[in-house]
């Protein structure tokens, strides 16, 4: 009898702490996993839930479905560095004078730009690191491009590995190292809530096609082969991340939301098949075949292709379910209110966002956009895509103006979404109170980029300057 109660107690006591150490667990992943993952380049039309003719993205089609396929999201620049500024720091990138991608000193310079992304601004890992999140940073970066670059956990990082970073963990762009990172981290601090930034090269120059996409679209011509292939290759990294997720069954406390830094490359040179002298450096800009999907422009354009993107979210039992939203009108410098929402988290004291939380579109429920929304591109060749240099949505209206001001185009959106039907000559008042508002917005921007964003080299030559 004494053996039998003994061993009640025991059991008892093991069914004790069992539950404590479940208990425990849950109480870890209490806030939600956040996973964004950005591709590079992709037009609106490249995947095949959105209609393309030729790219199959399986894992998107399947995310889209299982969760929100958001028509209305835009990216804040055409073009790599300013957009990825816009998502770190929740404001626009004219704000931190990043108009163009990051190259060297010498263009930054000339273009009034930082060397870097300043390192004391505000940013999205670092708000929630220090809100309990676990932060990781793999694949692309290209937020600095000179020698003494800050190492990307100068931004709030727990983890990272990069290409076109600071150089401290360089990955190769080729292949999905990114994911593989990803994977490990997620897989690291899989009972602790945490937050991962995954950039992917996909499909940006140079293409390294694989093989076995090659083969599955063989019946393509040559461009189309080799683009086709690269999509896919990005679609097969987040079918990976999504697999994991069910299989650390996670999947219903992570957020998955993906999409693209701007609309897709354009064919400049059509004899130019490799990104370097060989196809050892990549395939180049001859494969840059990526479908708009009929929207008006492309990469490096302020119209409807060269910023509005794909972007799917995806949160098994928060976010309903096969929908697409028409209405909603979102962008990217809402992700960073927007994820601290979802985190639980009130935006930091002082801090001033040019975004707002979208979590209520993200649940499927009605929401209204309060805040106008700016664009600033100053790396236009006067193509006649590339031409606005400015522009403003509120509501409805967008306006778009080049620097001189003698050229101008307005849109409404509501009906033209694809940026077909110029109705300036119509509208003179709606012209006249967005001009405005552009005027106001550009004066309040910084004159100079910060001293904390600028390399020794560039300060030394500052210095030999005034002298």
């Amino acid at each position: 009898m004494t053996n039998n109660t003994n061993w009640k107690k025991i059991t008892l006591l093991l069914c004790v702490l069992v539950y404590c150490c479940d208990a425990g667990q849950a109480s870890d992943t209490a806030k939600p996993n956040i996973i964004f993952i950005f591709a590079d380049d992709w037009g609106y039309g490249d995947l095949s839930y959105h209609g393309s003719s030729f790219c199959k993205t399986p894992h998107l089609d399947r995310m889209a479905k299982e969760g929100i396929d958001f028509a209305n999201f835009t990216v804040n620049s055409p073009v790599c560095s300013p957009s990825r500024v816009a998502v770190m720091t929740g404001q626009f990138p004219a704000r931190h004078c990043v108009h163009q991608h990051f190259q060297s000193v010498k263009a930054h310079i000339q273009r009034g730009m930082p060397d870097w992304l300043d390192p004391q601004a505000p940013t999205l890992p670092r708000m929630l690191k220090n809100s309990g999140y676990k932060t990781g940073h793999f694949g692309k970066w290209h937020l600095g491009n000179v020698a003494d670059s800050p190492a990307e956990d100068a931004y709030g990082y727990d983890r990272f590995a990069t290409f076109n970073g600071s150089g401290n963990i360089e990955i190769k762009k080729d292949g999905l190292a990114s994911v593989d990172h990803a994977i490990k981290f997620i897989k690291e601090f899989k009972r602790e809530p945490f937050f991962v930034n995954l950039w992917l090269h996909e499909a940006h120059l140079a293409h390294f096609p694989q093989p076995k996409y090659l083969q599955q679209f063989k019946d393509l011509d040559e461009q189309k082969r080799v683009y086709a292939s690269v999509i896919a290759e990005g679609d097969e990294g987040v079918g990976r991340i999504l697999s994991l997720l069910k299989d650390l069954k996670i999947d219903d406390n992570t957020l998955v939301a993906f999409s693209t830094d701007n609309g897709p490359e354009f064919t400049k040179d059509v004899t130019h098949k490799y990104h370097g002298k060989d196809e050892s450096s990549g395939l180049g800009g001859y494969y840059s075949v990526g479908e708009t999907g009929g929207l008006k422009g492309r990469k490096r354009s302020l119209f409807a292709s060269g910023i509005r993107v794909p972007f799917i979210v995806r949160w098994p039992g928060v976010v309903p379910a096969g929908k697409t939203d028409t209405t909603s009108v979102l962008t990217a410098v809402d992700l960073l209110p927007t994820f601290l929402d979802v985190a639980g988290e009130s935006l930091p004291e002082g801090y001033k966002p040019d975004g707002q939380s979208a979590l209520a579109a993200f649940k499927g429920e009605p929401w209204q956009r309060t805040k106008p929304i700016f664009w600033q591109w100053k790396g236009g060749d006067n193509q006649d895509y590339t031409w606005p240099s400015s522009g403003v949505r509120d509501g409805k209206w967008k306006l778009l103006v080049n620097e001189e001001r003698n050229l101008m185009e307005l849109y409404d959106l509501e009906s033209d979404w694809a940026e077909k039907h110029n109705v300036a000559g119509d509208y003179p008042e709606i012209i006249r109170n967005l001009s405005e508002k552009l005027d106001t917005w550009t004066a309040s921007l910084p004159a100079a980029p910060s001293t904390n964003s600028l390399s020794k080299s560039r300060k030394k030559l500052l210095k030999n300057n005034t002298r």
